[in-house]
């Protein structure tokens, strides 16, 4: 992807490298056509599924963060604003589940979808995906949150994964879906599942979205809960990628190249992006 990147003058990490130290670089032309695309299919893919479309905060305070359980093992790759005491998010996973922190929530389930940039100090990397746009400092990301009541949280979680998989498929990438060891799983969830899109100049199969049912972890530190004929409980809350954009740039590069260097889009993108393929620039 980092040759094609060049010649279709769509991403340019050499200039990102001189600006911004390295993990960063810029989409230019087709590649920031292509994450608009991106987020405009996924966006509206969400809404048709029956979430409300949210454009989060990025800076959120520690509450926020320790309650959604980032400040534990994963604390290493936040980057802090020691000054003011607030943190640049990972995730929006984050401003989504602080977003009713403190609250008694009704109507049951309530799902968002967020559209944020997202930011990784990838401390522990060194040496990993140098090149390239996989693993970067900076990238925005489109992120499924659910809150639910605990006893439907299962099935909401596969529904979730589902919801995944359909919009890898209308990708038309390769893909496999992984059942996450509990020795990898971070602290606030009790299952994950990895979605893995096959990358070729790399032959192997690597992570582009996932899904995690985190039960009540999250609800009861950010005290949310819901009312029932028994009282307050805390609410499940889950949350599933549907997209993070550069590696989804990376998996369409590279399994949709021709020999001549050319990207056919895919399919459900060409309205958005107006044309069936991306061309090299002389």
């Amino acid at each position: 992807h980092v040759e094609l990147g060049k010649m279709l003058k769509a991403i340019d990490t050499e200039r990102g490298a001189k600006v911004a130290g390295s993990r960063s670089y810029y989409l230019t032309g087709p590649g920031a056509m292509l994450e608009f695309a991106l987020v405009n299919f996924a966006i509206s893919s969400a809404v048709k599924a029956g979430f409300i479309p949210v454009i989060p905060p990025v800076l959120v305070n520690p509450a926020a963060m320790e309650g959604t359980g980032f400040l534990g093992q994963a604390a290493e790759n936040v980057y802090h604003l020691e000054e003011d005491d607030v943190y640049l998010v990972g995730t929006s996973e984050v401003p989504l589940a602080a977003y009713h922190m403190d609250e008694i929530v009704d109507n049951l389930p309530i799902r968002y979808a967020g559209y944020s940039s997202c930011f990784r100090r990838e401390a522990g990397t060194y040496g990993k995906d140098t090149r390239g746009i996989i693993r970067v400092h900076q990238f925005d990301k489109v992120e499924m949150f659910s809150f639910i009541k605990p006893e439907d949280a299962k099935a909401e979680h596969l529904r979730l994964l589902e919801w995944e998989k359909d919009f890898l498929k209308a990708m038309e990438v390769p893909f496999r879906v992984i059942d996450v060891a509990s020795g990898d799983l971070g602290s606030s969830a009790i299952r994950k599942f990895d979605c893995e899109a096959w990358i070729p100049t790399q032959n192997s199969y690597r992570e582009v979205t996932s899904t995690s049912n985190c039960t009540e972890f999250q609800a009861r530190r950010l005290n949310i809960r819901y009312r029932d004929e028994s009282g307050t409980k805390p609410v499940a809350t889950l949350n599933g990628t549907l997209v993070a954009v550069p590696r989804m740039i990376v998996a369409i590069l590279e399994n949709h190249q021709n020999q001549d260097g050319s990207v056919n889009v895919p399919k459900a993108l060409r309205p958005f992006l107006g044309v069936d393929t991306l061309v090299p620039s002389l």
